[in-house]
C-alpha cells in the first residue's frame, strides 16, 4: 500500500489524496517508473480536470512520451504504450497465481462514486469503458484511435496484476477463445461409389455389361412380342 509522501500516512486503494493532510500523491510513477518532465507542454487536455496535460519521458527509453496531469496524476498512453510500459516494468513472469490476483483486486479495487464517459485528450470524442485484461478489475477509458487513459493508481494496480500472472492469464484465455472460434472441418466419408473401388466404372466393363443387357432385352422383345 502506498503512503503519503508528506505525512507518511497510508493511502486508500486507487486514491492519491491523503485523507489526513490533504496532499496529492503520485502513486503510479513515484519509485516505480523513473521519468523526467519535458519542457514543452502538451496540447492534450485532461479529461478529468480539463487542464492541459504535461509531457513526461521515460528515463530508460527517451523515445517514450506520456501525458500526465499535474493535478489528478492521471496518465494518457498512445496506442501500444501502456503494454510497452508494463512489459518494461514487469517481465519474466511464468506463473499464474489466481489467489494473489484476487487479493490484489480486493485490496485495490474501489468503485467510483460517480461515473461519466470522458473525452479523449486528443480528439475530444467520448471514450469507451473497457476492462483491461482478464481479471484485472481495472476499467480503462479507451479511444480506439488515440490511446488509453488511466486514473491515478491504476498503473500500479496493473503492474501488480501482471506480476501475479494476470497478463499471462489473459493471453491464455484469448488463445482459447481464438481456438474455439475456428470453424470445425468435417472429415469426408470414404467414397463408396464403384469408381473408388477400381471396379467397372474405371475399367469400362460397366458400359459393356449394359450393352449386353440391352441386347438381350431387345432379343426377348423380338421373340415374345414379335417386334
Amino acid at each position: 500500500m502506498a503512503s503519503c509522501t508528506h505525512c507518511g500516512a497510508p493511502l486508500a486503494a486507487n486514491t492519491n489524496k491523503c485523507k489526513y493532510c490533504g496532499t496529492r500523491n503520485d502513486v503510479d510513477l513515484h519509485a516505480k517508473f523513473p521519468y523526467k518532465a519535458e519542457q514543452q507542454a502538451s496540447n492534450r487536455i485532461c479529461p478529468q480536470c480539463n487542464i492541459p496535460l504535461n509531457t513526461i519521458s521515460a528515463e530508460q527509453d527517451q523515445n517514450l512520451f506520456i501525458e500526465r496531469c499535474k493535478s489528478c496524476f492521471g496518465l494518457f498512453f498512445d496506442r501500444g504504450e501502456l503494454e510497452y510500459v508494463l512489459q518494461q516494468s514487469v517481465s519474466n513472469i511464468h506463473e499464474i497465481n489466481l489467489e494473489h490476483i484476487d487479493n490484489i483486486n480486493k485490496d485495490r479495487y474501489q468503485k467510483p462514486a460517480d461515473f461519466n464517459y470522458r473525452k479523449c485528450p486528443e480528439c475530444s470524442v467520448l471514450m469507451n469503458r473497457v476492462n483491461f485484461g482478464q481479471r484485472s478489475a481495472v476499467v480503462v477509458d479507451q479511444c480506439l484511435i488515440h490511446g488509453i487513459w488511466l486514473d491515478n493508481g491504476e498503473l500500479a494496480h496493473l503492474m501488480e496484476w501482471k506480476k501475479a500472472g494476470g497478463q499471462l492469464l489473459h493471453q491464455q484465455t484469448e488463445a482459447l477463445k481464438q481456438q474455439s472460434a475456428k470453424p470445425k472441418t468435417r472429415t469426408p466419408l470414404p467414397d463408396s461409389s464403384p469408381a473408388s473401388s477400381g471396379g467397372a466404372w474405371e475399367t469400362g466393363e460397366w458400359d459393356i455389361s449394359w450393352d449386353v443387357i440391352a441386347a438381350v432385352a431387345w432379343l426377348l422383345a423380338k421373340i415374345f412380342l414379335g417386334r
